[in-house]
């Protein structure tokens, strides 16, 4: 994935377009080269969750389905909004950038609005948006069948052994699906837009500047916002990033999930095999160096002889415990779930229960979305089969807890529409106004790839390396010095002078 003051927005509006004008050599040359519409004013109602702050506000945006046509067909973006509760320490608005791609805004900050307005005492308006194709937005359909929307299927991983004809059999009837059932709104799901559309809400909120918190995927998003509108940018926090590289973009930020997952297994495995989990029954072997065989064993086990579940139909893989230990590798508060699920399969007679995320397929909205725009992005390059299967193969082998699903062939290598804007590449051109902060050992967005982001930016940025594992530092995985740093960032400017780390 908001903040203005209504009374006075249209006089904003004009205001904010005035003071904020970016030259067009800044630009992407298809939003340089668009007439503007103005963004009409936010008609905001009560939209509070269950868990979500009481004062969560939820309105609709407008926003062009094409940018170079602004005044044609419109499409809609879910934003929301908590004002702050301290209108004498309010400084501007903090955009909360969901992760994903297919994550959303509305529901993160439904989910930490409470501790982001603890944490920022009244410094911000939060707000935060559903983009194209996500939650309450406009959504498109690719008519995928049930089976192909299984996050075991969305992900690529390869036949038990390692065989990919299935895989590219679904990526080609996925990419075909797309092309004949999404048209026009499904093209429009790429990071490109939702920069725009994040700037267009800029503008309805009044906004002269934006000051962010992107996390994962978000942080890409952050990026190219400060890229593309530099001076639109306030205090920005890019937390968990993954290598920015404009020819590869998602392509290799899946590819470089597999180091990330070596990076952070070690830390399950010394606490899978702590002889504190003695009390617990949680204990999976006597020694750390013990659980990858443990667990390589129970997804062979599982590979040749898939054990049904509690879920009708939808048996446990081998892939699903692969899938299950990537999703739980992402915070220390998952590893019960999955050592105890782990250790129940060491008996023959158990019938596991899924985790929610295996045991039914996506919407196919969602699935669309997630698909769409990591292949709208960046063309991704074609091969034989042989030489799909050969990077496969070697994947596989330098990476088993992996299994070769990071390189593994998706839709994007059939995908029928060439992308519509060329991929950003991010440079240091701009304010220094950016914080980074990173995992060391995160298993999505590997610390040696975020470097890559942190040298894309140069004297723009500064980055705060956390000593611990886990993917989404602030207020995710429990690092004090890192939550610290981080809103002293958002309520005070300072920033760290140079590149530092926190060890708690």
């Amino acid at each position: 994935m908001t903040n203005p003051r209504n009374k006075a927005l249209l006089l904003a509006l004009s205001a904010a377009a005035a003071a904020t004008a970016v030259t067009a050599a800044t630009l992407p040359a298809r939003a340089a080269a668009a007439p503007r519409a103005e963004a009409p004013a936010l008609s905001w109602h009560p939209c509070a969750k269950p868990g979500g702050p009481a004062t969560q506000e939820c309105a609709d945006l407008p926003v062009p389905l094409d940018y170079d046509d602004p005044t044609g067909p419109q499409i809609k973006v879910a934003v929301s909004r908590i004002r702050s509760d301290r209108p004498q320490a309010r400084r501007g608005t903090l955009v909360v950038i969901p992760g994903g791609p297919g994550g959303s805004g509305v529901q993160r900050l439904t989910q930490k609005g409470a501790a982001l307005q603890q944490q920022l005492a009244g410094a911000y308006d939060l707000v935060a948006f559903d983009p194209r194709g996500v939650g309450g937005s406009t959504t498109a359909s690719c008519g995928l069948a049930p089976e192909d929307r299984y996050l075991t299927a969305l992900r690529s991983w390869p036949a038990p052994d390692g065989d990919i004809t299935e895989n590219l059999a679904r990526s080609r009837r996925t990419a075909e699906a797309c092309a004949r059932n999404g048209g026009p709104v499904l093209r429009s799901f790429t990071t490109a837009n939702q920069v725009r559309d994040m700037d267009r809400l800029r503008t309805a909120l009044g906004e002269r500047k934006l000051s962010a918190w992107g996390v994962s995927y978000g942080t890409y998003v952050g990026a190219v916002y400060a890229q593309t509108y530099p001076g639109r940018t306030d205090r920005w926090v890019l937390d968990s990033s993954g290598d920015p590289d404009p020819k590869r973009v998602a392509r290799g930020w899946l590819a470089n999930m597999a180091q990330g997952s070596d990076d952070r297994f070690p830390d399950f495995a010394a606490w899978a095999a702590h002889p504190d989990r003695d009390q617990d029954g949680l204990r999976l072997a006597q020694r750390p160096e013990d659980v990858e065989p443990l667990l390589l064993s129970l997804f062979a086990s599982l590979d040749r002889t898939p054990r049904p579940s509690t879920t009708p139909g939808v048996p446990l893989t081998g892939n699903g415990l692969r899938q299950a230990l990537q999703n739980t590798l992402y915070s220390d508060s998952a590893f019960p779930a999955f050592a105890r699920l782990a250790a129940a399969l060491r008996d023959p007679a158990h019938t596991p229960a899924l985790p929610p995320e295996l045991a039914r397929p996506l919407r196919d909205e969602d699935a669309a979305q997630l698909v769409a725009v990591l292949c709208n992005d960046v063309a991704w390059p074609g091969g034989s089969q042989a030489d799909r299967q050969r990077a496969v193969d070697e994947d596989r082998a330098r990476h088993p807890l992996t299994a070769g699903m990071p390189v593994n062939v998706l839709p994007c290598s059939f995908w029928k529409d060439a992308p519509q804007d060329k991929p950003t590449k991010i440079t240091n051109h701009g304010p220094s106004d950016i914080l980074m902060i990173q995992s060391r050992r995160d298993p999505s967005t590997p610390h040696s790839k975020s470097l890559r982001m942190r040298e894309a930016l140069g004297d723009r940025a500064v980055l705060v390396t956390v000593e611990q594992g886990g993917h989404g530092v602030y207020l995710g995985n429990g690092n004090a010095c890192g939550d610290r740093t981080v809103t002293r960032f958002l309520t005070t400017g300072q920033r760290p002078a140079r590149d530092t780390s926190c060890a708690n």
